[in-house]
């Protein structure tokens, strides 16, 4: 049968290109050039190589605004089996819990259309917030078992072998599926799009755009209604004029001493790097 591992990535604003409406505290994302986040790019690799090891299929599921597609239309061209777009106009503006419902609640309508979801991966992080609870928030409604910075992961009896680093620490752990995890970033470089690919994308179709009229959500627990995140202020930082200098030494010792009394010579970093070797 293989393993269907379902597989989260978000739509979001190029960083470059933020802005956030001063009224709600939320992103303007109209008008604004998206991109997928890049994070979750790797939690894709990882998924398209556990189907190429133990078989089965990789869903990439997404909450967001109809645009988004662009990124189903590029994860179905790196070799994703299928795609779910879950998008509503009551889903808008939502936080990371009121996100993390939808998804888990579409993670449930997959099973019911599809079969059972062995694992769900995610991408360490988002570009655009870097909460980094997307991961946890899903495993938590879903009550699976859930594992963060995975950089190693197989699959063995029934279990989800995961290695992570934590501190410098090298951590492996068993969990039972289905189960949960977040991909540690730059993890696995993620595979070209292919030409046949996006011609699947094209011609097949091989995604669902599902609304809330399909999942069925109380409108009071999605979107912006079912955030509790308030964004009680937003304050604009000009941005800091800084001088460019290069320097190419031939000696690497040449290169350090130059750029060590660069430092020392603004005080408060040198107080810091004073403070930073002696614990002063």
């Amino acid at each position: 049968m293989g393993l269907r591992i379902v597989v989260g990535f978000k739509w979001v604003p190029n960083t470059q290109a933020v802005r956030i409406d001063p009224k709600t505290g939320t992103l303007i994302r109209q008008g604004v050039p998206s991109i997928i986040n890049p994070p979750d790019l790797a939690a894709v690799e990882l998924a398209l190589r556990l189907r190429d090891e133990y078989g089965g299929e990789v869903i990439a599921v997404t909450m967001g605004p109809p645009p988004a597609l662009k990124g189903l239309e590029h994860l179905i061209g790196m070799g994703v089996d299928y795609g779910y777009m879950f998008s509503d106009r009551a889903f808008a503006g939502a936080d990371t819990l009121a996100t993390s419902y939808v998804l888990s609640e579409g993670i449930k309508y997959i099973e019911r259309e599809r079969g059972r979801v062995d694992l769900a991966l995610f991408g360490q992080e988002t570009i655009d917030s870097s909460t980094a609870h997307i991961g946890a928030q899903v495993a938590s409604w879903l009550q699976w078992p859930y594992i963060y910075y995975v950089r190693k992961a197989a699959v063995d009896g029934g279990k989800l072998v995961a290695e992570r680093i934590v501190e410098n620490y090298v951590e492996t752990y068993e969990l039972p599926l289905p189960a949960v995890a977040s991909v540690a970033i730059r993890a696995f470089k993620p595979r070209e799009v292919t030409l046949s690919g996006k011609l699947r994308f094209k011609k097949e179709k091989p995604y669902k755009i599902v609304s809330n009229k399909e999942l069925g959500l109380d409108p009071r627990c999605v979107g912006l209604k079912g955030s509790p995140t308030i964004v009680a202020k937003v304050t604009y930082l000009p941005e800091i004029p800084r001088r460019a200098e290069v320097y190419k030494p031939r000696d690497p010792r040449d290169g350090a001493r130059w750029l060590l009394r660069k430092l020392l010579t603004d005080s408060e970093t040198r107080d810091l790097i004073l403070k930073a070797l002696w614990g002063g």
